[in-house]
């Protein structure tokens, strides 16, 4: 009997090893965001010159928050980039064609916003996110951002290998504003912002009042100072640009 205990656990123990050997490069990022901005695989802000900044919005479309937000954007000639939940998507396709129509851009953020999921699932997420906003906008997203920004090497290689390139932003200007920490806060936040850098909002998830209202303050403000709100794909041609120079 005690000889089959032992047999048992030296079995569970050889099984874990070869699971944390198995899946030990799925599951860590080892890589540095120099190595991956290196290999053109994930941006998260650029340097210019030119008075530039990428607002993005995550987790839409909502139906309430995400007009709000595009009025305000028209208001103040600004253009977005908006990371699009595919099952929000289907609910509410119209809005996701009115954001296309106005200019802004469409990107791929999962189908269900899954906060953990294995490479495979991942990439059906994606897949079927693209093809229904492709059937919804005439074009196919080339853009993705991790939910929660949380990825693994294995992961990225996946994404881009798949064709997209993977969209996080300048760290310093996580709004944080899923939190609802205040508007004050999302717009202390919003103030650091220099040239070249993308800012994290949320336009779906939850109550994004916040948002619209610091949005209120912080477009106005950063035109004056001379800033032009694009979107990544434009803030990815500025950047190429300043590469071939």
């Amino acid at each position: 009997m005690l000889k089959k205990v032992y047999a048992f656990i030296a079995i569970v123990l050889l099984f874990a090893v070869f699971s944390f050997f198995q899946t030990k490069d799925e599951a860590v990022a080892n890589r540095s965001r120099q190595y991956y901005e290196q290999a053109g695989q994930v941006v998260w802000d650029i340097h210019t010159d030119q008075k530039v900044l990428a607002l993005t919005f995550d987790d839409g479309p909502h139906k309430a928050y995400t007009p709000e937000i595009l009025e305000l954007l028209a208001l103040y000639e600004a253009k977005a980039t908006f990371f699009i939940i595919g099952e929000n998507a289907k609910k509410d396709s119209a809005l996701v064609k009115r954001i296309n129509e106005e200019g802004h851009e469409i990107a791929n953020h999962t189908y269900t916003h899954p906060l953990k999921t294995t490479v495979p699932k991942l990439l059906k997420e994606i897949e079927e996110t693209s093809e229904l906003l492709e059937q919804i906008t005439g074009s196919r997203p080339k853009l993705f951002r991790p939910v929660g920004g949380q990825y693994t090497d294995a992961m990225i290689d996946a994404i881009t290998e798949a064709g997209y390139k993977v969209v996080m932003w300048s760290w310093h200007l996580d709004t944080e504003d899923w939190k609802e920490p205040g508007v004050e806060k999302i717009i202390a936040t919003v103030n650091s912002a220099k040239e070249g850098d993308v800012i994290l909002f949320h336009d779906g998830g939850g109550n994004r009042q916040q948002t619209v209202e610091a949005l209120k303050q912080v477009l106005p403000q950063l035109k004056e100072q001379g800033y032009t709100f694009v979107t990544i794909s434009e803030l990815l041609a500025i950047q190429q640009s300043t590469i071939q120079k």
